[in-house]
C-alpha cells in the first residue's frame, strides 16, 4: 500500500446532486421538487415550527418554569472572605471596590461558611441565623 493508492472506501463519497441539467440527470425538470406547491417554489418556505394550521407543539405544551428578577441584584459572600478583608466596617460599597460582589448588586446576605476571627461591624448587609451567631461570637456587631 502506497500513500498515492489511497482511497475512500466504496460508497463514502457521493457526489453532490447537480439540479436542473437535463432529463438524463434524473434531475431535470422539476428538479427534485415535485409538482406545484408552495415548498416548489422559489422563496416558499413555511415559519419554523408550522404544523399545516395545527396547533404547534410549543404551543401545546405547557409553560415551566421561573426566574425571579431579584436574584439578578442579590449576591451573597461567605464569612472567610469578611475575615480577609481590613476594613472594619463593612458595607455593599466595600465588597464591590474588593470584587466579591458585582456592579449591580444592590442586597447581599453573609453565609455561615469558614470562620471569623477579628470583630466586624455589618452595615446594610443581612447574615443569615448561623452568620450573626458567628459574628457576635467574633464580638461584631450588625447593623441594618
Amino acid at each position: 500500500m502506497n500513500l498515492n493508492t489511497l482511497k475512500p472506501a466504496l460508497g463514502e463519497k457521493t457526489l453532490r446532486k447537480r439540479v436542473g441539467r437535463g432529463m438524463g440527470s434524473g434531475m431535470g425538470k422539476t428538479s427534485g421538487r415535485g409538482h406545484k406547491g408552495q415548498k416548489s417554489r422559489s422563496g416558499g418556505f413555511t415559519k419554523i415550527g408550522f404544523e399545516g394550521g395545527q396547533m404547534p407543539l410549543q404551543r401545546r405544551l405547557p409553560k415551566v418554569g421561573f426566574t425571579s428578577r431579584v436574584s439578578s441584584i442579590t449576591s451573597q459572600v461567605t464569612l472567610s472572605q469578611l475575615d480577609k478583608l481590613s476594613e472594619k466596617d463593612i458595607t455593599i460599597d466595600v465588597l464591590k471596590k474588593h470584587n466579591l460582589v458585582t456592579k449591580n448588586i444592590s442586597r447581599v446576605k453573609v453565609m455561615l461558611s469558614g470562620e471569623i476571627n477579628r470583630p466586624i461591624n455589618l452595615v446594610g448587609i443581612k447574615p443569615t441565623k448561623g452568620a450573626k451567631a458567628a459574628i457576635e461570637a467574633a464580638k461584631g456587631t450588625i447593623s441594618e
